[in-house]
């Protein structure tokens, strides 16, 4: 008899984009008459840049020639990508990051949910509410939890709020957790960490022995220089701090997937006995079972972001949605709601007014202004009541959907 993984029984129904999509396109079926703009899904917009397509068309021509065929590559990713990666969003910013430490995968959602893979089920997990869904559910099918409980948590989860009262910003845990996972730029709130914040985590995990999962996805889209793009600039972090990194939003890679993942030599976890242990070969095993590395044609194309002309091209792309952001998030409070984020983050949190449901809202903004966001309470508990667009938008689309909320009764 097979058996099922009865962790999935676990889950609340539909995982949220998957349901976003399906109440979209009833919908669309529904009033094929209609043009909706889709705000919700955190999708870009903009085509790769120029230098990007390039050297993709070269990586592929590659692939045509004897000489130059590639095969399997490193799991770990091509050096020269590593390299490339190492010195210029971290050694040139004077972050301590080596290439040896940066594993190149197919996306951040992959590496934040298969991470808990080399941590054992003994370990209490902490996630901010409202966060990414993917924390929460990976930490559910791995066995981590108990069951969800009427309030929208999962038994065995350390739930730190993170509130218009305090900023977005979660406080220490009075349970102490083993494995954390913090998100700045976050998502969905748009909110970053100063580097008092980030510090006052990494000494806390430090004492505790606890390890933060650190997903710094959005980091390109910081504008505020005081800000910090990455957990290892706070002295101590190496030793506590696994970084997550995507190329999706920062250079338009969801449909090519590529990110990395950064495990410092120094982190080590414990085994049941106290004794320590290297956490990154354990991921660099997992890695070498489990999966046969980026293709060299999107590893190729990734490079290219690091030259002189895709460092430009790339910051104009970020500009471009920075300012769709700036456009959201001024007219959404000229209509009267209240907003947060949005100046360095890509994301707009808005309070629904007269206490609506984040729900009744996605459906009031779907159905009366055909406009798509993202339910709030579909990101946690804490998430009731606000709601986030996206500004992967094209720019027309956006002007068009602000003129169209500002326009609901």
């Amino acid at each position: 008899m097979a058996l099922i993984n009865e962790n999935y029984l676990k889950l609340k129904a539909g995982y949220l984009f998957p349901e976003i999509g399906r109440r979209v396109n009833e919908f669309i079926a529904a009033n094929p008459d209609k043009k909706v703009i889709k705000m919700g899904i955190g999708d870009v917009t903009q085509p790769l840049a120029p230098s990007v397509i390039k050297a993709f068309h070269q990586g592929v021509d590659e692939m045509a020639k004897g000489d130059t065929f590639k095969g399997y590559g490193p799991e770990q990713g091509y050096a020269f990508l590593r390299e490339a990666i190492a010195k210029n969003s971290y050694q040139d910013k004077g972050v301590n990051v080596s290439a040896d430490e940066i594993f190149i995968s197919d996306g951040s959602k992959c590496d934040t949910g298969n991470i808990q893979e080399i941590f054992g089920n003994g370990n209490k997990i902490a996630i901010c509410d409202p966060v990414y869904p993917v924390y929460a559910d990976t930490t559910v099918m791995s066995g981590k939890t108990g069951t969800c409980q009427t309030n929208g948590y999962y038994d065995g989860i350390i739930y730190m709020p993170c509130t218009r009262e305090n900023g977005f910003i979660p406080e220490l845990p009075t349970e102490t957790p083993d494995l954390i996972f913090l998100c700045y730029p976050n998502n969905p709130t748009g909110t970053v960490a100063s580097k008092e914040e980030l510090k006052k985590w990494v000494d806390y995990a430090t004492d505790k022995k606890a390890i933060i999962l650190y997903d710094a996805a959005y980091e390109a889209f910081i504008q505020d220089n005081s800000i910090p793009r990455s957990i290892y600039e706070i002295e101590g972090a190496r030793k506590v701090a696994i970084e997550f990194r995507s190329f999706s939003k920062t250079a338009g890679f969801t449909g090519t997937r590529l990110a990395f993942t950064v495990i410092p030599n120094e982190l080590v976890a414990y085994d049941l006995l106290g004794n320590e242990y290297p956490v990154k070969p354990l991921w660099n095993r997992r890695q070498s079972t489990k999966f046969n590395g980026v293709s060299y044609p999107v590893q190729k194309a990734a490079a290219a972001i690091f030259t002189e002309e895709g460092k430009k091209e790339v910051a104009e792309v970020i500009a471009y949605y920075m300012e769709n952001a700036r456009i959201m998030k001024e007219s959404l409070a000229a209509t009267g709601y209240e907003v947060f984020g949005g100046e360095n983050a890509p994301y707009i949190w808005v309070k629904t007014k007269n206490g609506m449901t984040s729900w009744d809202f996605f459906d009031k903004v779907l159905n009366e202004a055909n406009v798509v966001g993202t339910p709030g309470s579909g990101f946690g508990p804490s998430g009731e009541g606000y709601f986030r667009f996206s500004a992967f938008a094209d720019r027309e689309n956006v002007l068009e959907a602000m003129e169209r909320i500002k326009n609901l009764h």
